[in-house]
């Protein structure tokens, strides 16, 4: 079986996702994808021609985001034809998952060159888009299905996770992505997005604060109170969703704007390649894989299947949580990545080195493609080897993923 190599990564910045805000808000989102498959291109020198697939991950598919984004993000970046495109949606998980579906490709000899990535543009105001599980009555009465940020305080209140260690995992993001931007860390990857006219659109991270502190979060309101008990017609209200389940379950609210992953713009992409083409075309890799996998978890509690799946693709690898240098875990929200870290006893100094979601935002999509390019780049920083990578999902799933430095 042939290894699936990675030969570069690089994504956008992330702006700020609120219309007349953002400095990506006013851009449609194929000129989002475009800009990253661009780069691709202007940086490694290969023949679009010979990409077998385009695998792209976008949660929101309607509207502008609608009709395989991945496919005519190819065309609007001048790929040849014969570069096909598919567009998949794992909720969070879309950008890690169209990476892994890529890598098997590859491993499994079907496939010599594929890029892949995913967008978000959450500026964009979807119409007609239903929670999970919505409208299905025996669905939900199989698995009652709320909303992640009710679930986030369910799983904290279940946990005893309490508001102030949240707080302090938020401050620390905050300013782990402030150093690692004042050092340069993401520069390697950041691909300026221009405007049609040549002109910058965004350059920089538009999103981080930091000068967040305990002080100025703990004024802040908790954000999912009068969602957990807002009622849509005859439906269960998200409260009463989770209590179907866990009916003794008084659920302590304390997340919020501060300790939540930002809603941001972006886009990323990430060039594979098999050996055979790697060798033959003077391409350079810079990374293996060495596992994949996905698993799901409580659809009800939604955000716990990280821990599983990092559980599950270390096994798959034969490696224990010791021999992974760097991971990276979507801080969808502040117990995601504190409860991972606790529940696998990890050394927080290998975990989101470089902040996470909640300083840098969660372009849905995209992130995952994101955070696999961070990892690689920070392996090459400091000189490590293995790097996994995982995200919590709607719908209560994980995909995550070991790179091999090379």
């Amino acid at each position: 079986m042939p290894d699936a190599l990675i030969i570069d990564a690089v994504r956008t910045p992330r702006g700020i996702g609120k219309q007349g805000k953002g400095a990506l808000a006013h851009l449609h989102p194929q000129h989002l994808g475009r800009t990253v498959l661009e780069a691709l291109v202007d940086r490694n020198g290969f023949d679009t021609a010979d990409v077998d697939d385009v695998v792209w991950g976008t949660s929101a598919q309607s509207g502008p985001q609608g009709g395989d984004i991945g496919r005519m993000s190819a065309l609007d970046a001048g790929y040849d034809t014969k570069a096909s495109g598919v567009t998949l949606d794992r909720f969070c998980g879309s950008g890690i998952t169209a990476n892994n579906i890529a890598a098997h490709g590859i491993m499994a000899g079907m496939d010599d060159l594929v890029v892949a990535g995913g967008t978000e543009m959450m500026s964009i105001k979807h119409k007609g888009m239903l929670p999970m599980g919505a409208g299905n009555a025996h669905l939900q009465e199989l698995h009652p299905q709320s909303h992640q940020g009710v679930c986030a305080d369910a799983i904290a209140t279940l946990e005893g996770i309490g508001r102030e260690a949240l707080d302090a995992h938020a401050v620390e993001s905050q300013r782990r992505a402030a150093a690692a931007i004042a050092e340069g860390r993401f520069d390697r990857s950041l691909v300026t997005v221009k405007n049609l006219d040549g002109s910058i659109a965004l350059d920089h991270e538009e999103f981080p604060r930091p000068q967040t502190t305990m002080e100025s979060l703990a004024q802040l309101a908790p954000s999912f109170p009068a969602i957990a008990d807002y009622r849509h017609e005859d439906n269960p209200t998200f409260r009463e969703l989770i209590n179907q389940k866990y009916p003794d379950l008084d659920i302590a609210h304390v997340h919020h704007a501060g300790n939540s992953s930002g809603v941001v713009d972006g886009a990323a992409a990430i060039l594979w390649a098999s050996p055979d083409y790697a060798k033959a075309h003077g391409l350079t890799p810079r990374a293996r894989v060495v596992a994949t996998a996905t698993v799901g978890d409580d659809p009800t509690l939604m955000l716990n299947a990280p821990v599983p799946a990092a559980r599950k693709v270390l096994a798959k690898a034969g490696m224990t949580v010791d021999d992974i240098d760097l991971f990276e875990v979507n801080e969808a929200f502040a117990v995601v990545s504190e409860k991972f870290q606790r529940d696998l006893d990890l050394d927080r100094d290998k975990v989101n080195v470089n902040g996470g979601a909640m300083a840098l935002g969660h372009p849905i999509g995209a992130t995952g493609a994101m955070l696999i390019g961070t990892v690689l780049d920070e392996l090459e920083r400091r000189d490590g080897q293995f790097g996994l990578i995982t995200m919590c999902t709607g719908g209560g799933m994980a995909p995550a993923i070991i790179i091999e430095r090379v």
